[in-house]
């Protein structure tokens, strides 16, 4: 009988334990999927933002130190929200919404480079405009490792550049009309992906130290 007892209590124990996990897990998934929904949400006002931005970079004068200022804080907004959607995107599953909402953002970071552009041009502004070009959802191993170190330097050195730095990342594998002509103007081809150009100029398709890539900002 005391055998029997014993049975039933780990077995209650056991089944309590795992509905928790499931549970636990049922929460966190929901609070996940909220995040990533308000960061869609929010995506949908950027690009309108950055869509009205262009224009008036296109259309009229405008004061270039505020513009410098704006457009690079813009960046850098669009850039942390980018590394938290990436965080959720690795812990969520993979969704047919998600892969569009991800297309936004790249839409939305290819217009940021294209007023980047306007805005060197018309205010000679000296900040280094840095554009990371990778695959999204990346399934080779080789790749995957290169893509890891690639973003990992590229964070090291927008901590010590600062604001001295516009760093757009864009996937281009998502076969998004405007950015596969964004890359041709870069001479970017996607089989050559993680590419990592500097003001229009330099290119890097291989692995370097960072204190080799750093010397590209000096």
């Amino acid at each position: 009988m005391n055998q029997k007892h014993v049975f039933w209590q780990a077995l209650l124990i056991t089944v309590f334990i795992f509905g928790l996990g499931i549970l636990t897990g049922f929460v966190l998934e929901n609070w996940r999927t909220g995040k990533i929904d308000s960061l869609f949400q929010q995506s949908e006002i950027n690009l309108l933002d950055v869509k009205l931005q262009n224009q008036i970079y296109a259309e009229t004068n405008f004061n270039c130190n505020s513009a410098i200022q704006e457009n690079i804080q813009f960046a850098d907004r669009i850039y942390e929200e980018a590394k938290l959607l990436d965080r959720y995107e690795t812990a969520t599953r993979l969704s047919t919404s998600i892969f569009h909402e991800h297309k936004k953002y790249d839409l939305l970071r290819a217009l940021l480079l294209l007023n980047s552009i306007k805005i060197k041009e018309k205010c000679n502004a000296s900040y280094y405009e840095v554009v990371y070009f990778y695959n999204f959802n990346e399934q080779d191993l080789d790749k995957k490792a290169k893509q890891s170190v690639f973003s990992n330097q590229l964070r090291d050195i927008k901590e010590i550049k600062g604001r001295e730095m516009l760093l757009i990342p864009i996937a281009g594998n998502l076969d998004v009309s405007s950015i596969n002509l964004l890359m041709e103007m870069y001479n970017v081809n996607e089989n050559e992906l993680p590419v990592i150009v500097i003001n229009k100029k330099i290119k890097i398709t291989e692995l370097k130290n960072i204190d080799d890539v750093l010397r590209y900002f000096k």
